[in-house]
């Protein structure tokens, strides 16, 4: 089975399309660093770091701290798919982030977003 492309793409090529997505809707970068830092467990430092070395989205997530326990209250459909019933832990992973980007472009506020 070949592995999805998306795996391999550097988590530094997404991080801009996230952010232009939710700066249209108006809201801003502290708000996208928070949501990736809720969801990973990455402070600002190491979201920086990994941004800077180039690191894929597997290994962006093989190093994350650690995912958030609510990371399985996140529900809904994204590409398509309803991100619960995705069998791929990676893949999961992967939507769960852009889920969250979804839910912060669309002003839902941040208390939902972060399953609080």
């Amino acid at each position: 089975m070949t592995e999805h492309k998306v795996f391999s793409m550097s988590f530094a090529s997404i991080y801009p399309l996230y952010l232009t997505k939710i700066e249209k809707k108006g809201r801003n970068q502290q708000e996208l660093d928070q949501v990736i830092t809720w969801l990973t467990g990455f402070n600002k430092e190491g979201l920086e770091s990994i941004m800077t070395s180039g690191e894929s989205l597997r290994d962006f997530f093989d190093k994350a701290p650690k995912i958030n326990p609510n990371a399985s209250l996140i529900t809904g459909v994204i590409c398509g798919c309803r991100v619960e019933e995705i069998e791929d832990p990676l893949m999961q992973k992967i939507r769960y982030m852009d889920k969250l980007v979804d839910e912060l472009a669309k002003g839902k506020k941040m208390e939902k977003i972060l399953r609080a």
